[in-house]
This record gives C-alpha cells, structure tokens and sequence, in this order.
C-alpha cells in the first residue's frame, strides 16, 4: 500500500461517513485444519530475503483437490538482516525499492498467479498509522509483464484506467477507495501496484473515524486492490513485530491468527477467493504464513 497524499484532517473528513461500522473481529475460532495427510502443501521457487528466504504456496485438500489456502512462507531467518534503507510507497517513486516476485504454484481453481512482497523499512503515512516497519503480501490476480507494462506512469492511459472502477456487484462488503474528498481514483493509485480499497472497520482507522476509544494500533490489515475495471489482487499488510510475536505465543489464537476479510457477491476471476486472512507461525517447519485461507469458490 501507499501514502496518503493528504494529512489526516481530509482523510477523516472521507471516512466519516462510514464512521458507524462495526470493527473487524481480532480472531475467529474458524481455522484452517493442520497440515497433516488430509492437506497437501506446495511451494513455488524461493527468494532470498533478509537471512533466510520466501516463497508461495498453496494448500489443496488432498481428498477432494480443492485448495483451501494461498500464502507466502518466510523461514525463521527472513526477519532478520532486512535492509535498513530505501523506499517504499512515496508519491512520485516508480515503485517500491524492496520487492520479491514469488510464483505461485499453478493450481486448478487457484485465480492467484503470483505475488508480490514488499518490505516497507519505515512504513509510510498517515502518521501514527502505518508508519512501522512492515510487509506488503499482494496476490495478483494479472501477470507480473501486465502489471510492469500498464500500471506506470509511462502508460497514456494510466489515469483513464486506474478510474475505471469494478461495478458495484464485485465490490467487498465495506471497502472503499481511500483518498481525500472529491479525488479520483488516479490521484491515489500506486504505480506497479493499482487502486487500493481498504476496510473501513480496520481498527487502526477508527481514530480517523472520531472513536479513538475503538483504536488500536496498526499490526495487520487487509487491501484490495483494482485496475481498468478489475479487481487484481489481495493484500494482507502485517508488521514485522506482529509477525516475530507468533513464535513465542502460548495462545493457539494469537500464535495461528485468522481475521475475516469483506467480500463480494461475485469475483471477476472465477474461483476460490478468501474469506479469512492467516498470520501463523509454523513450528514444525520452523516457518512463518501469511495468507488468504477460508478459500470459497466464486463464479
């Protein structure tokens, strides 16, 4: 995700409106089943990534074939050595300076093709919101030639399609295109990345909102995102800290987290979409996940 462009008074004026809505649940007792001999696990290629490495993977019920969770797996030396420098989202910057491209192994009903992870060395704005070191997981749902050749400045129509917005019927339940009143949405999209739509119930929000008694700080959140008329990828945004606590949590809830996620009556590209977003730490394979998990097929 981005910067805002505007200071926080625009951005609460924009929200205000749906300042009313309830907050995202923490948790839900509804968890994706261990990986066991009902479950098959697959991984893509990895990358190097601080100490240790990334790489995707999908999760497929081994009796009916069907997946059940898309992720990104970082082993227990991916948070250390990170770098301590450079960009992340900053307005006029073509793209962010620390991104691994990550394939996903191809699996039938799987509309993810890769994706794309962004380490964010000082966060970015709004101040005292997502100003923390933290990773971006984008799932695309287009190619990354796709998105390298059309969501850049360099492209004539990048304006024309970044407002070309998905009809209202493939919307997520409380998402919003975040921006200051009155902006389009081609004042606000990243390039390499799209038009991000963020849940209004986030918890880190509600101070924006005017209900600082319901604010919490950012830890994890989760974006949508569009380009030209679609819906091109899901994001899980989850801080360095919140991630290094799953390994020591003695709460089965806190240490495997599963946080539902807004949907819509349909998908642009058929398939298993999420339902729930996953932070984990695996102490079998001595890994961390961050993933998109209760997976239900969508036409």
């Amino acid at each position: 995700m981005r910067p805002f462009r505007t200071a926080r008074l625009p951005l609460r004026a924009t929200l205000a409106a749906l300042a009313g809505v309830s907050l995202v649940a923490a948790a839900t007792p509804s968890r994706p089943a261990p990986d066991d001999v009902r479950t098959r696990v697959r991984y893509g290629g990895a990358s190097k990534l601080g100490n240790g490495r990334a790489r995707a993977y999908v999760i497929t019920d081994a009796a009916r074939g069907t997946p059940t969770e898309v992720g990104v797996a970082l082993d227990e030396a991916a948070l250390e050595g990170l770098p301590t420098s450079g960009m992340g989202h900053a307005v006029g910057h073509q793209g962010p300076d620390h991104e691994l491209a990550l394939p996903i192994p191809a699996t039938a009903g799987v509309p993810f093709r890769w994706a794309s992870l962004n380490w964010n060395v000082g966060g970015h704005e709004p101040p005292g919101v997502y100003d923390t070191p933290h990773f971006d997981f984008h799932f695309y749902t287009i190619d990354k030639a796709k998105r390298d050749a059309r969501i850049v400045l360099a492209n004539p129509r990048y304006a024309a399609e970044a407002d070309r917005l998905p009809a209202e019927e493939f919307r997520p339940q409380h998402g919003l295109v975040l921006g200051p009143p009155g902006a389009k949405p081609s004042d606000v999209a990243v390039p390499l990345m799209g038009v991000h739509w963020i849940d209004v119930r986030a918890p880190e929000l509600q101070g924006l909102l005017g209900k600082p008694e319901r604010a919490r700080p950012f830890t994890a959140t989760f974006i949508y995102g569009s380009w030209d008329g679609e819906f091109i990828f899901a994001e899980p945004m989850v801080t360095r800290a919140h991630l290094l606590a799953k390994k020591d949590a003695t709460d089965p809830a806190v240490r495997d987290q599963v946080i539902p996620v807004g949907t819509a009556a349909r998908a642009q590209a058929a398939g298993y979409w999420p339902g729930a977003y996953r932070i984990t730490w695996d102490a079998g394979k001595k890994e961390y996940r961050i993933a998109l998990t209760q997976l239900t097929k969508k036409q």
